[in-house]
């Protein structure tokens, strides 16, 4: 830890800002803002001690420390006592009855003035070696600091508590980023937000169906848990269209975004199946929980089990991250050369039989296996009985009833070729539930839990507050009239009609520019344009915005679920000061911070909120700063009011250059279109064409602002709008954006987010989006993401939803990418576009990756019955499969520490394969398939790749170094994310009729770092029974083949050189790469 003790005599100095640099004899110096927070490091607020703790070893050796502190003249310095550790002061005495008073305790009794002074100090800290450092990449060993400040305030009927956050690694960093407000307390979890979708029509008896389901759930998660979890509350979100009730209160930080169940229509009709949007990996969380009405009618009965059981079975996919036990895609697979059912626990009974149905009549009759590949065939169901004792596993199938636990180590199926096993590395449910945070600090109750708590939620008129930095910084590098151009994107276009809107600026003191008024119609609005700041001057008081802010709200609502939108570039060391009241406010504070010297602690107020995070470089080409105002559409509006951006670009031109390019306004959105062009000199020549081909006159010209923008009358024609922009000698940016063309028709939306909000070098940060039409989601559309440096430097990433490297699950519209090209420490920006072309379609059922299992029929008392069929793709139009369309949408922001100086070393190790498939071909020959890993994660080529194979799954899981090693000197890695295939013949190894054999990959990169071993797949040899030999005819002579040489160059294929007898005819099939 590391100490810093500032004081003028012997009082402390307060609201310093104190930097500690800490260098090593060999690396860079690492720096650290130091706290007197009471909190982690920190022992007594506010005493004058700045403290942190410091982990960031580079190696063995010397380090050397130097401390910074300085302050500015402008801020409260002195306290009048001293905080810490004292004999207690006793004011009197109760001397035989009578209260005898000591003289008052004295104050320090200093002026404002005597406290307000500026200084800046250089201190050495000397020195300390460090010892035991590993000089692999090092492991996380660091766990989250005690919680040492927990306070609790009771008001009327609630409690409110507050502390200071902990770090993923002691006082710093972040977990896994998760936007829900979920709080598990004594056992119970809370704060749960299950959200009624607007387009749900309106039906009071949803709103019991949904407490009826949590109510029944509770016991069932609390014994199924070894009496560790229950459900403690919940709050249902319920339309602002559907009737208010005298018990339906206003949200606080509640929203559509945030909640973590949401209850909608089917998409297509029909398709009830509850599932869990999953992003991460094995262990991380999930991203919401989706139930239909009709499922939560109790509709789906015999299909899924009571609502209750399958709510536990999604609520461990987005609580835990555990995965599926079942698997629709093969449900059969062989072991010693014996087909098996894919389950778990394997002691589930059942029988496996097919349905064959033919001119409405239907027949059940008992599985065979192909007599090529021994597997049953495709149509083959395992239906089990309706009555048995077995009780594991709830993520195979929580409908049976006997069935109230998860799989264990014990009895967890390892062979089952399942999403568990192969996301998990063969762990089961439990085992991967027992390393959560959640478990970890809970332990069993000793009594029964109470019933679930409901609060009863209704979306209401949006109420926003801006609150504007206009301190004397904002004048550099044209800020100021940037905030005026997004300011004026924003409420012009992206705020709702309906809303109420207030404005504050701030420097030193705030200053409210507009109360709260309603936008009825553009004269509303262009009334708040006009309040917009002009001038920049004085300093930066970001409290004083705030509390400003707090005040315009409350003049006509509870700031319970309103919304500030804060922007600021200074740097502001007093913003902790007014955490608890943001805390209590219940409004949500989305962050905006623009330029490198934004205040450090600004995202901790989007944080505590759950407002979004942005940061806007002042690089006026990548229009950061519109695009973070054009991100800050309603979280709980109606997806047809929303404002949905199709285009953002930027160029600096020379020369009369011309900056051209097209913007596709697709069926699902048109009204309320803006064009909106700005420059950074003069007006340039602006050319719109719609997809007729005819021009667009009309575009309002703003020279102070230097701004032109033109508003689509009606509904824009669908099509490719085509634009070209001329300038000489300044940069340029063009935004378009637009909402929904029908109430009824949901847009295409692209939502995009990182899976931290910091990242230290050298983890990797991964970039999510995702496409949807309402709960459909969009495949094969091109992604890119933009993320953007501190420094102003740019990367270019492509998304891929592919289901290897970063990305979780193959078209499930959710697009990934790790990214690993850190350049500077601080803040990056994140933007995405999205294009959907010719090859884009709309996927109408939704891949269930992570959702209860459809229970195709069950035996009762020895008789089979069916259920209807579960729903397929029906829609074969192609012309509705298919959409272009184009989207731009603002990833927040995430800021990066720890990252060295250039030359950065290469510490990223390829990612883990995590697709690894196997067949067998032939008699003895295995095709291996996988998708190529990079050098760095999923960038670059692997050096090459190590594959070892084992009759042992847990042998080759647990000693994966030690197994048997194929030769694969012939097998050269391809660039990341594309398709290899390898095949062999296994050496030195039993293999014959029913062996099981395992294999596993590992990839390497050029300075010799390696992957985590992939999934393991498996391959079981099966050689069909030789048929009934016949007496040959006199002209028949059968010879043996010779022994054959194979060394295939075909693009894509490795295969080893192998050498076999074979009898008869030889057939190898094997799919071109």
């Amino acid at each position: 830890m590391i100490y810093a003790n500032v004081r003028k005599g012997f009082y402390p100095i307060l609201n310093a800002t104190v930097t500690a640099t800490v260098e090593p004899e060999t690396g860079d110096p690492v720096t650290l803002r130091l706290l007197d927070n009471g909190a982690g490091a920190d022992v007594i607020k506010n005493d004058g001690i700045y403290s942190r703790y410091f982990f960031s070893f580079a190696g063995n050796g010397r380090y050397s420390l130097k401390v910074h502190a300085s302050h500015s003249p402008s801020v409260r310095t002195l306290v009048h006592s001293i905080p810490g550790s004292h004999a207690m002061y006793v004011p009197g005495y109760i001397a035989n009855g009578n209260i005898q008073m000591n003289a008052p305790r004295k104050s320090v009794g200093r002026s404002e003035e005597e406290q307000k002074w500026g200084f800046g100090r250089i201190s050495s800290g000397g020195s300390f070696s460090v010892l035991g450092v590993p000089t692999s990449l090092h492991t996380d060993v660091f766990p989250p600091c005690k919680i040492i400040d927990l306070e609790a305030i009771k008001v009327e009927e609630e409690v409110t508590l507050s502390w200071t956050a902990p770090g993923e690694d002691f006082d710093q960093g972040q977990g896994a980023l998760s936007n829900s407000l979920i709080q598990l307390n004594n056992n119970g979890y809370e704060g749960i937000v299950i959200a009624i979708d607007p387009s749900v029509p309106e039906d009071e008896t949803l709103i019991q169906q949904i407490k009826d389901m949590v109510t029944q759930a509770s016991p069932y998660l609390f014994e199924a848990t070894g009496k560790r979890f229950y459900f403690k509350n919940v709050a249902i979100l319920i339309p602002e269209k559907w009737k208010t009730e005298p018990d339906y209160v206003r949200p606080k930080l509640e929203t559509y975004k945030n909640a973590d169940v949401v209850v909608a229509e089917p998409n297509p009709p029909g398709n009830d199946e509850p599932y869990t949007e999953q992003m991460g990996k094995c262990g991380e969380k999930g991203e919401r929980i989706y139930f239909t009405p009709d499922f939560l009618a109790g509709k789906k009965l015999l299909q899924y089990g009571p609502q209750g059981r399958a709510f536990v079975h999604e609520w461990a996919h987005l609580r835990w991250g555990v995965y599926n036990e079942y698997n629709n895609d093969q449900k059969f697979y062989l072991s010693n050369g014996k087909n098996k059912a894919v389950k778990c626990s394997a002691d589930i009974v059942g029988k496996n039989v097919v349905n064959k149905c033919q001119g409405g009549s239907c027949v059940t009759k008992p599985c065979r296996p192909n007599k090529v590949t021994g597997l049953y065939e495709k149509e083959c169901e395992f239906l089990p009985e309706s009555q048995q004792s077995e009780k594991a596993s709830i993520m195979f199938s929580q409908s049976i009833n006997s069935v109230v636990e998860f799989c264990t180590e014990q009895n967890h199926n390892k062979e089952a070729p399942n999403l568990q096993n192969q996301r998990c590395n063969l762990r089961s449910t439990w085992e991967v539930i027992q390393d959560s945070e959640d478990f970890k600090k809970t332990t069993p109750m000793t009594t029964q839990p109470p019933n679930p708590t409901f609060s009863l939620l209704q979306i209401g008129q949006r109420i926003v507050c801006l609150v504007l930095d206009k301190s004397g910084s904002m004048a550099t590098g044209d800020r100021l009239n940037r905030l005026n151009q997004a300011g004026k994107l924003f409420l012009l276009q992206t705020v709702e009609q309906g809303s109420w809107v207030g404005m504050v600026t701030f420097d030193s003191a705030a200053h409210v520019q507009s109360e709260l008024i309603q936008i009825n119609d553009g004269t509303d609005r262009e009334k708040l344009v006009q309040t917009l700041p002009t001038v920049a001057a004085g300093g930066t008081s970001i409290c004083s915005g705030l509390r400003s802010a707090f005040t315009v709200i409350r003049k006509k609502y509870s700031t319970d679920g309103s919304e500030i939108v804060l922007l600021t570039d200074g740097e502001d060391n007093t913003i902790s000061g007014c955490f608890n009241e943001v805390k209590q406010s219940g409004a949500i504070i989305h962050t905006v911070a623009l330029g490198p010297s934004a205040a450090k602690e600004l995202e901790e107020l989007s944080k505590m909120t759950g407002g979004l995070q942005t940061y806007a470089s002042d690089q006026v080409q990548n229009n950061g700063l519109i695009d973070a105002f054009g991100a800050l559409a309603s979280g709980n509006g109606a997806p047809s009011q929303r404002s949905i951006q199709l285009e953002s670009k930027g160029s600096t031109l020379k020369n009369s250059q011309w900056m051209n390019g097209t913007v596709i306004v697709d069926s699902t959105v048109g009204n309320d279109t803006l064009f909106l062009v700005t420059w950074t000199t003069q007006s340039p020549q602006i050319l719109l064409l719609d997809p007729s081909g005819k021009k667009q006159d009309g575009f309002l010209v703003d020279t102070k602002t230097k701004m032109s923008y033109l508003q689509i009358p009606g509904t824009a024609k669908v099509g490719t709008w085509k634009y070209s922009l001329q300038a000489s000698s300044q940069t340029l940016t063009l935004t378009v954006t637009s909402r929904a063309s029908s109430a009824t028709l949901p847009p295409i939306t692209v939502t995009s987010k990182m899976n931290k909000d910091t990242g230290k070098f050298p983890s990797p940060m991964i970039v999510y989006a995702n496409i949807r039409q309402g709960t459909s989601p969009i495949l094969r559309a091109s992604v890119t993401a933009l993320i953007e440096s501190a420094d102003g430097n740019t990367v270019t990433l492509e998304l891929l939803d592919n289901g290897a490297g970063a990305d979780a699950t193959k078209h499930d519209g959710i697009y990934s990418r790790y990214f690993t090209a850190y350049d500077t420490n601080g803040r990056y920006s994140v933007k995405v576009w999205a294009l959907g072309g010719i090859g884009a379609t709309r996927q109408t059922v939704i891949p269930q990756q992570s959702g209860a299992l459809y229970i195709p029929g069950w035996i009762e008392n020895g008789e089979i019955k069916w259920n209807p069929p579960r729903p397929e793709i029906t829609n074969n139009n192609p012309k509705d499969k298919q959409v272009c369309f184009s989207r731009t949408t603002s990833g927040g922001s995430f800021v990066a520490s720890d990252i060295p100086k250039a030359p950065i070393p290469d510490l990223f190790p390829p990612c883990q394969i995590t697709d690894l498939k196997a067949k067998i071909l032939g008699s003895n020959l295995i095709n291996l398939a996988w998708t190529a890993p990079g050098d760095d994660y999923d960038h670059g080529t692997a050096q090459k790749y190590i594959i070892r194979i084992s009759t042992s799954i847990l042998d080759l899981r647990d000693n994966f170094n030690d197994s048997l090693q194929v030769n694969t000197d012939d097998l050269i890695p391809k660039e990341a994310n594309s398709e290899e295939v390898f095949v062999f013949e296994p050496e030195n190894i039993t293999f014959e009729n029913g062996t099981d054999l395992f294999i596993a990959i590992q990839a390497v990169d050029k300075v010799d770092l390696k992957s985590e071993i992939s999934n393991i797949a498996q391959v079981s040899l099966f050689i069909p029974p030789e048929p009934s030999p016949e007496t040959p005819r006199p002209d028949d002579t059968s010879v043996p083949c010779p022994n054959i040489n194979i060394n295939s160059t075909i693009p894509g294929i490795h295969i080893l050189k192998v050498m076999w007898k074979w009898l008869g005819e030889l057939q190898v099939s094997v799919g071109l790469g």
